[in-house]
C-alpha cells in the first residue's frame, strides 16, 4: 500500500478530488477518517464547541483499514469507496452506534437493521464516521425550541458565527432541523452529510451553512428506517460542498424499496451526475414569486431583510447573465400554506417561549401523522430500549423533566391525544387542502401558467409549499448577510433555492450546476484552518 504523502487538506475538499487523491494514492481511507476526527476533536468538540457531532462510529478506523484494503483488490470499485460521512441522528444504524433523534428517551435505543439510505451509501463503499445532532425529534416536539437543540446532544453552533447568548442559544441559529449535518460539513467534519427534512429541514441548515442541499421528491430516497414525523412528507437528502458531489450521493440513495410504498411511484433511477451542464441556465425559464405589481400577494419575498434582498437581486443578475429567462409573478393565492383547515391550535408551554401559555398553529398533518408513524418505528426498527411508543416518550419526558423538557413537549401531547390511525376527518380534511393548495392550486398552476423550468425561492422562503406538495428543492449558496432580526452579526450564508415539479431533480440539478459555477459564492467559515501543515 503507498505511503499516503501528501496528505489531502480535508477541511474544504469535494468528495470528487478526495476520490480522485484516493485513486492516484495521495490518500487512504484510514488516513481520512483520521483527519476528519481530528479536525472533530479540534472544532467540534474543543474550540469553538460547534457539536454538531453526536456520536462518533466506534467502528470508523476498521472499516476504513477495510475498504483500503478491498481498493487494492481485484474489481469494480464502488462509487464512494472510502469516503467517509455522517449520518443524522435518526436514521438507523445496525451497528455500535445509537439511533436517537437526539433525544434522551431514546439515549440507549439501538437499531434492528440499517435504514435504507444507511445500507445503501454504505453498499457505494461510503464509511460512516459517526451521527450528526439535531433539533430533538427533528424540531417536532416543542414549540419554539432552537434549531439544533436536543436533550441528549446539546446545542449545536452555526460554525460562520459561534457566539451564543446568556441562554445559550446562538445569536446566528444554525438552521434545524439537520443542523449538525450542515455545521458538519460547512466545517469540515466530514466529506458530507445525510440530513433529513419534513418541513424546511435540509434547507434550513444549508443556506445558514453556505451548502448544496437536495430535498427530494417524496418516494425519491427509502424512508424506511428512519424516526418520522409525516410520511406523507419526510425524506432524505445530501448536504454537500458541491452540486456535484450532491449529485453523487443522490446516486447512492435512490431506488426502489419494497420497505416504502412511496418510492413505488418513482421514475426509473437515473445518472444525476449526467445532468450537470455549465451551460444548463441558458433557455431556462426561472420564476420569481415576487410581483412588485401585487405586494399583497407577495409572501414568499417580501419578508427579506433589505441585505437579503440585495443578495437575491445579485441571484437573479446572475441566472439572467446566464441565459436564464426570469418571470416576475406571485404564486397565486390559493397556494398560500397554513390557515383554517389545515393548521390546529396548541398551547404553547415551552418555559423559556415569550408566548408562553399563548395559542400557536401548527400543521394538522405533523401532528396527527406524528404518533402514527413513531409508535411504527419504534415496534420495527428499535431496540435495547424499553420505549415502545410515543406515549411511552412523553411518560419518560415527565419523570426526567429536569433534563428532558427545558422547552417542553406541548407538540408531542399534542400528537399523543390523537387516535393515532390517521382515520380522524380533521386530518383527512386537512392533507387533502394541503395538497390542493400546495400542488394543483399552487406549484403546478404557477409552473404551468408560466411555462416554468424551477421556482427560485430565497433561503427556506418556499420550503412548506415544496414540502407539502412532496416536491423536490436544490440549494446552491447564494452569498452572505449579517443580520439577525435587525442585529449586527458577523457574516453567514444565504442560499438561493431552486424548486420544480415532482421528479424534476435532473433539471433542477442542472440548473443549480450551471448557478454555481457561474458564481461560486460559497466561502468555507472563517477560524477553523486545516490542521495538517500546508493546508489552509
Amino acid at each position: 500500500m503507498p505511503n499516503p504523502k501528501p496528505d489531502v487538506c480535508v477541511e474544504d475538499t469535494s468528495i470528487a478530488d478526495l476520490q480522485q487523491a484516493l485513486s492516484d494514492g495521495k490518500t487512504t481511507a484510514a488516513t481520512l477518517v483520521k483527519a476528519y476526527l481530528a479536525r472533530i476533536a479540534a472544532y467540534d468538540r474543543a474550540g469553538p464547541g460547534l457539536n454538531s457531532v453526536r456520536e462518533v462510529n466506534p467502528a470508523a478506523a476498521s472499516l476504513a483499514a477495510a475498504s483500503d484494503a478491498a481498493r487494492f483488490a481485484k474489481g469494480k470499485r464502488p462509487p464512494l469507496q472510502g469516503i467517509p460521512i455522517l449520518l443524522k441522528d435518526n436514521i438507523a444504524t445496525a451497528d455500535e452506534m445509537h439511533t436517537t433523534a437526539g433525544s434522551l428517551a431514546l439515549a440507549d435505543a439501538f437499531a434492528k437493521r440499517d435504514a435504507t439510505v444507511a445500507a445503501r451509501l454504505r453498499k457505494a463503499g461510503a464509511i460512516v464516521l459517526g451521527k450528526a445532532n439535531l433539533t430533538e425529534f427533528a424540531n417536532i416536539l416543542a414549540v419554539g425550541m432552537p434549531s439544533g437543540y436536543s436533550s441528549l446532544g446539546g446545542q449545536v453552533r452555526n460554525a460562520y458565527a459561534p457566539e451564543v447568548d446568556a441562554k445559550g442559544v446562538p445569536i446566528v441559529p444554525p438552521g434545524g432541523s439537520s443542523a449538525g449535518s450542515g455545521v458538519a460539513v460547512a466545517a469540515g467534519l466530514a466529506a458530507a452529510a445525510i440530513g433529513t427534512e419534513t418541513s424546511g429541514s435540509l434547507l434550513s441548515p444549508a443556506s445558514q451553512s453556505g451548502l448544496v442541499t437536495v430535498k427530494p421528491t417524496v418516494g425519491l430516497i427509502s424512508r424506511a428506517g428512519i424516526i418520522p414525523i409525516a410520511a406523507s412528507q419526510d425524506t432524505a437528502g445530501p448536504m454537500t460542498r458541491t452540486v456535484q458531489d450532491a449529485a453523487l450521493l443522490l446516486n447512492a440513495m435512490i431506488g426502489p424499496d419494497p420497505l416504502d410504498p412511496a418510492t413505488s411511484a418513482a421514475p426509473k433511477p437515473v445518472d444525476y451526475l449526467k445532468s450537470l451542464d455549465r451551460d444548463g441556465l441558458r433557455g431556462a425559464r426561472i420564476g420569481v414569486p415576487s410581483d412588485p405589481n401585487d405586494p399583497g400577494n407577495d409572501v414568499y419575498w417580501r419578508t427579506l431583510s433589505p441585505k437579503g434582498r440585495v443578495v437575491m437581486e445579485e441571484v437573479i443578475t446572475a441566472l439572467q447573465d446566464a441565459g436564464a429567462v426570469i418571470v416576475r409573478e406571485n404564486i397565486p393565492t390559493s397556494g398560500w400554506i397554513g390557515g383554517p383547515g389545515t393548521d390546529m391550535a396548541i398551547l404553547n408551554t415551552n418555559p423559556e417561549s415569550p408566548d408562553r401559555n399563548k395559542v400557536a398553529r401548527l400543521p394538522i398533518v405533523f401532528v396527527y401523522e406524528l404518533k402514527h408513524d413513531m409508535n411504527a418505528y419504534l415496534k420495527d426498527w428499535a431496540r435495547g430500549t424499553a420505549i415502545q411508543s410515543l406515549g411511552d416518550i412523553v411518560n419518560f419526558n415527565f419523570t426526567h423533566g429536569d433534563k428532558a423538557l427545558r422547552f417542553g413537549q406541548d407538540i408531542f401531547l399534542a400528537a399523543q391525544n390523537t387516535r393515532g390511525d390517521l382515520k380522524e376527518l380533521e386530518y383527512i380534511a386537512a392533507r387533502q387542502n394541503d395538497l390542493r393548495a400546495s400542488r394543483s392550486q399552487g406549484l403546478d398552476t404557477y409552473m404551468d401558467e408560466n411555462r416554468l423550468d424551477a421556482v427560485l425561492f430565497p433561503g427556506t422562503a418556499g420550503a412548506a409549499i415544496a414540502a407539502k406538495a412532496g416536491y423536490p428543492s436544490v440549494q446552491v449558496p447564494a452569498g452572505f448577510i449579517a443580520e439577525v432580526n435587525g442585529r449586527e452579526t458577523p457574516p453567514f450564508p444565504l442560499g438561493a433555492t431552486f424548486t420544480g415539479r415532482a421528479w424534476s431533480e435532473a433539471t433542477l440539478l442542472r440548473i443549480a450546476y450551471a448557478f454555481e459555477q457561474a458564481t461560486q459564492f460559497r466561502r468555507p467559515p472563517p477560524g477553523l484552518p486545516g490542521l495538517q501543515e500546508g493546508c489552509r
